[in-house]
């Protein structure tokens, strides 16, 4: 492994007992520099993304003319408490781990992490936006493919049983969208990021559906999973001169709230029953009050008839939440459904459990009976991502 900056980061932890069998269904990787000049056409290469050395000596990505700073969004995992407030802005200020698939399984076994899915980074806009607004559109197109080609040669292929294949598509084009989720669900993808609520990042809204019906039958087709990330349509709208770090910080469970009610009200849940959508990074919080307001406007206010079946219990089949712990609400776990709930540790980021994620749950959830643990650990995320179990699942 890569020396660590003794100044940025504290000794490598000691190896985490591990009393329970965690997938992690959110996490991040750290796009490494060689990704689009070695999985793009060379006749495309000069015109994708590049990384450059900024006057302060930073490291950024450019992309048609724009800068990219943070090349490695937040990825703060093991680093001193004090240095947090520094964003990383080369590569050797992070821990490999985040841009190596190698390392990355190295730091999960020192975790206790059986299995991860991980997002994209602010190259892709979490989720591909970047390449769908890209201006040459052979080259945004060429984008898209290399990331999910780059994911699928170097992390999947490299540890099938230890890394979820989740992919992205270029989200102007519902043809190619569908086809690409065709293409990665064949060579073993169970995932696609889409973003939370369309409309806010200029693409169609799910009401327009001439747009989304192709990408949503693909997924129905592939079975792959839906995976929305909180923020990836962007962050909560901070009033002016507010401290808007720590209130987006905050208000991530409601971003995922509208989203999730958006989705569906959408209809899709209701016309494709096998359809299958993950809230990531928001937190379980706030779904049994979503879950008990369903249930109003349908048996109190009326707001809600028009659906042979009730939208709570659509919401329960079709949709599935991750958590890092929710100390206060994990309680509600039988109003959500203890089948609907998977973990999470955030890798590499400042939320992030690792490397305590097995001491975290431990603390938090260690009197919940072990049958609803496994489930919740990795049962779940197994079941959903169609991820291999170790031959041991504990507890």
């Amino acid at each position: 492994m890569t020396v660590l900056d003794a100044d940025l980061f504290l000794p490598d932890p000691a190896k985490r007992e591990v009393k329970y069998t965690v997938i992690s269904v959110d996490d991040h990787v750290v796009e490494p520099p060689h990704l689009f000049e070695t999985y793009m056409p060379a006749k495309l290469r000069a015109r994708g993304p590049q990384i450059v050395e900024a006057a302060n000596g930073a490291q950024v990505w450019e992309f048609e003319g724009t800068i990219y700073s943070q090349v490695g969004m937040n990825a703060v995992a093991g680093r001193r408490p004090e240095t947090v407030k520094l964003e990383p802005f080369r590569f050797e200020q992070m821990r490999p781990g985040c841009y190596d698939v190698h390392a990355r399984v190295a730091d999960m076994d020192l975790g206790g992490i059986w299995a991860m899915l991980n997002f994209p980074s602010m190259i892709t806009g979490f989720c591909g936006r970047v390449f769908a607004h890209a201006k040459d559109v052979e080259v945004g197109k060429a984008a898209v493919r290399a990331w999910n080609d780059w994911l699928w040669t170097e992390w999947f292929q490299a540890h099938p049983e230890r890394i979820i294949p989740c992919g992205i598509v270029y989200l102007t084009d519902p043809v190619e969208a569908a086809a690409e989720i065709h293409r990665n669900a064949a060579r073993g993808f169970t995932s696609v990021t889409l973003p939370e609520r369309p409309h806010a990042i200029g693409l169609p809204s799910l009401w327009e559906r001439d747009h989304w019906d192709p990408i949503i039958q693909a997924c129905v087709d592939t079975d792959t999973v839906i995976s929305l990330h909180v923020g990836s349509s962007g962050g909560y709208a901070s009033p002016p001169g507010s401290p808007s770090l720590q209130i987006g910080a905050t208000m991530f469970g409601q971003l995922s709230l509208g989203a999730c009610a958006e989705w569906l009200w959408s209809g899709y849940p209701k016309d494709h029953p096998t359809l299958k959508i993950a809230m990531s990074e928001g937190g379980i919080g706030w779904v049994p009050m979503l879950i008990d307001r369903l249930d109003n406007i349908i048996d109190r206010s009326g707001y809600g008839l028009g659906w042979a079946e009730r939208p709570a219990d659509v919401l329960r089949r079709n949709f599935w939440f991750c958590t890092l712990d929710d100390p206060s609400t994990i309680a509600l776990r039988h109003v959500i459904g203890v089948e609907n709930i998977m973990v999470e540790t955030d890798y590499p980021h400042g939320d992030g459990t690792w490397p305590d994620t097995q001491a975290v749950i431990e603390r938090y959830w260690g009197d919940i009976p072990d049958d609803e643990l496994r489930m919740m650990c990795s049962g779940n995320a197994s079941k959903l991502y169609r991820c291999p179990l170790p031959a041991v699942v504990l507890p």
